[in-house]
């Protein structure tokens, strides 16, 4: 959308009456005066006019794009326009009705294993389900909310600004890759994991560290592993706390 009060400040600022600018553009003067006001949306070519008649660049006319919508949201649109029901989707899916019913209510942030699988019966591509064309406020999302962290919390072991961490989930803005490094030191893995498109099994090993990696090939991991396959939620509960906690005390250390 052209953003009226962008145009009347530029042209302001330029010196220019709204009959100067009409006469530059060849435009009538009330009708760049609705367009001020934000009583009229112009086309394309009438703003590409507007903006040469100011020596500005047309984006620098436009108002913010809105915030992309959320993958429920998505989810819920797409499966009506199909004539889709909730309990159908969730049926070919392979989910429960009450799972799907929060994710399309935003309650929940499904695995990319779990959106993959919604996007295949819905006919279309995870990439089109997601926020914003990148996934990477996804996926930062999905991992903070898994943590149990807040944005400030996150802001603060990353050393940036609470509002920058809204912004990329929210997809308004996607971070450097400086930033990125901080993010990921944050939650202690690798940047990789956040602009990695595989499936979820497959994000589950870019994390980490190539010699981390090589530790799962190790007889003694394999058999923690076995022995992980057997605890209650609230013994691996304990044990990952036990593991964030020694992996900050250590990091702190450093």
């Amino acid at each position: 959308m052209i953003n009226g009060d962008k145009i009347r400040k530029i042209r302001k600022n330029r010196n220019m009456s709204l009959k100067q600018l009409a006469a530059a553009t060849g435009l009538s003067i009330s009708y760049i005066s609705e367009i001020e006001r934000c009583k009229k949306q112009p086309s394309l070519e009438t703003i590409q006019v507007i903006s040469d008649a100011l020596n500005v660049s047309k984006e620098g006319l436009l108002t913010q794009q809105p915030q992309s919508i959320e993958p429920g949201k998505k989810i819920m649109l797409l499966r009506q326009s199909k004539n889709i029901s909730l309990t159908e989707l969730a049926k070919n899916t392979g989910i429960s009705t009450a799972y799907l019913c929060q994710i399309e209510k935003g309650k929940v942030l499904p695995s990319i294993s779990t959106l993959k699988d919604i996007a295949d019966t819905l006919d279309t591509s995870v990439r089109e389900l997601m926020a914003s064309p990148c996934n990477i406020g996804y996926k930062l999302k999905k991992l903070r909310c898994e943590r149990n962290m807040t944005q400030s919390e996150l802001a603060k072991k990353a050393d940036v600004s609470t509002g920058l961490i809204g912004q990329i989930e929210s997809g308004k803005i996607e971070p450097s890759i400086k930033t990125l490094e901080k993010i990921a030191g944050a939650f202690c893995i690798s940047p990789c994991y956040f602009v990695s498109e595989d499936d979820e099994i497959v994000s589950l090993f870019l994390p980490m560290k190539p010699e981390t990696r090589e530790l799962f090939l190790h007889p003694n991991v394999r058999s923690v592993l076995e022995l992980l396959i057997d605890c209650s939620e609230s013994e691996l509960n304990f044990i990952l706390n036990f593991i964030q906690l020694y992996k900050e005390s250590h990091h702190s250390v450093n």
